[in-house]
């Protein structure tokens, strides 16, 4: 048997932002922008990497349950772990482009990482594993 985790939702604010942000600031592929109707659009953006590995798919808040959990979906924790085959290559860039680190990095027994926000307030790990 094979399995692997292939995508986890993410709810936005806004598709185009959200694209724009992800595939801009992260470097993420836009994998997939397929209008379903109804205003609703299968949005996959994922890490550039081997072909198969994890990505997110973008899901815009309508109900005003979604709308608050937008940014929140980790309950202030980080939750999400973009891994790096080179942290200190990646970490200058992603500063450059703008992206919101909330410490310094740090070297821990798992490996060199540094806490950043997304464009809502969803934390992340960027992460060289040992």
């Amino acid at each position: 048997m094979s399995q692997r985790l292939a995508l986890v939702t993410l709810i936005v604010r806004n598709y185009d932002e959200a694209i724009a942000f992800y595939t801009q600031v992260l470097g993420f592929n836009l994998e997939s922008n397929l209008d379903m109707g109804d205003g609703k659009r299968w949005v996959v953006v994922a890490p550039p990497g081997p072909a198969g590995g994890s990505g997110l798919l973008l899901a815009e808040a309508k109900t005003e349950a979604e709308k608050a959990a937008v940014g929140h979906q980790g309950a202030g924790r980080v939750w999400l772990f973009l891994h790096t085959d080179d942290f200190w290559r990646d970490y200058p860039v992603l500063q450059g482009r703008g992206l919101k680190f909330l410490e310094t990095p740090r070297s821990e027994v798992y490996g060199h990482v540094a806490v950043f926000e997304d464009l809502y307030g969803n934390k992340w790990d960027l992460l060289e594993p040992r």
